[in-house]
């Protein structure tokens, strides 16, 4: 079938090219029955705008690239770990609503963004996790707007949403701490400098150091934030350490966790403490449900969209940051001991 043109358009209703396209962009005011006669060939056509078209005569794509980690080659995180569909559900629909499109990319430690960025005309980007500091500077290059979420970089070229995760580790471990609990394992994804598990190791050795209990490095398991792996790190810290407590940075990583734990027939928590961090939905249907740290991800989602938004449109000066409150959502998988 051929596709219907702004030609065909102007044909069906005896206008111009031009009229047909002011009536569509409401950039010239027309009579209202002639924007109403476009209308109706518009529907009666089945017309549909050419947006890579529109893109080129204003250069403005109305696309918004969201960049999400990927810990390894060929990995699939934004599908292993929940709390990405999560923000990026936030992010779409908060785009949407404000007429833009959203682009997902994956990037692996060995490749750049920027160059797909310019190619297809971004209007801004959204940058998840912690990346290389030539990563950022092929992004500054581009000159396209851009906001961090959960980046951690200490350059003031971009606008950040984030936690204080430092104070969500300390949080976490100070709570297991009160319960009891002196021999806490330390469950998270690879430290790398600048990243939130990084963040949150800094806060779980302040909590441990200000209680007088040493950090025992034997009780540190880290490995990618994979159900999976926290599988096989959670079957480790029961059989190789006398651990009571997991302070889990992650929730995917609590959940592995508790899967394993249960299939060992380890009682959750009678005879291991588990907390986590993020508060996602999956926290509510574990048995037993989840205690954890909870942060409104749906809230850094939108922020983000916002913070882009009015740096895209020079509007409104907003804050260099927003920073993401939390609170501990007490369930049933800590135990006083």
């Amino acid at each position: 079938m051929r596709k219907i043109t702004i030609k065909d358009v102007a044909t069906e209703t005896g206008l111009s090219i031009a009229t047909v396209s002011y009536a569509m962009s409401g950039k010239k005011v027309l009579p209202p029955e002639t924007v109403q006669q476009v209308k109706d060939a518009i529907k009666k056509l089945g017309y549909v705008k050419n947006i890579s078209a529109s893109s080129l005569a204003s250069n403005k794509s109305s696309l918004i690239g969201v960049v999400i980690p990927q810990t390894e080659p060929g990995s699939m995180m934004v599908f292993q770990n929940p709390f990405y569909s999560e923000i990026l559900s936030s992010i779409e629909y908060n785009a949407r609503i404000r007429g833009y499109h959203v682009i997902v990319s994956g990037t692996n430690a060995d490749e750049t963004y920027f160059h797909l960025a310019q190619q297809r005309n971004l209007d801004g980007i959204i940058v998840i996790g912690a990346y290389s500091e030539d990563f950022y500077e092929g992004l500054n290059e581009s000159n396209i707007p851009v906001v961090l979420v959960d980046s951690y970089m200490d350059n003031h070229a971009y606008k950040e949403v984030k936690l204080d995760d430092i104070y969500g580790g300390y949080a976490a471990t100070k709570y297991l701490l009160e319960h009891g609990h002196k021999k806490i394992a330390f469950l998270s994804g690879k430290l790398k400098t600048g990243g939130v598990s990084a963040k949150r190791y800094e806060g779980y050795r302040s909590a441990l150091e200000e209680g007088g209990v040493p950090v025992n490095p034997s009780y540190l398991f880290h490995a990618n934030v994979d159900f999976e792996k926290a599988r096989k790190m959670a079957r480790r810290i029961v059989t190789e350490t006398d651990c009571t407590a997991i302070f889990c940075t992650a929730d995917v990583i609590a959940m592995g966790a508790i899967k394993e734990l249960n299939i060992m027939q380890i009682k959750i928590p009678q005879q291991i403490s588990i907390i986590g961090f993020d508060n996602l939905d999956i926290a509510n249907y574990c048995t037993p449900g989840l205690t954890t740290i909870g942060q409104d991800i749906f809230e850094k989602g939108k922020k983000a969209v916002e913070m882009l938004c009015y740096t895209m449109d020079e509007k409104v000066k907003e804050p260099e940051e927003y920073v993401v409150p939390i609170q501990i959502v007490e369930r049933e998988s800590v135990a006083y001991i």
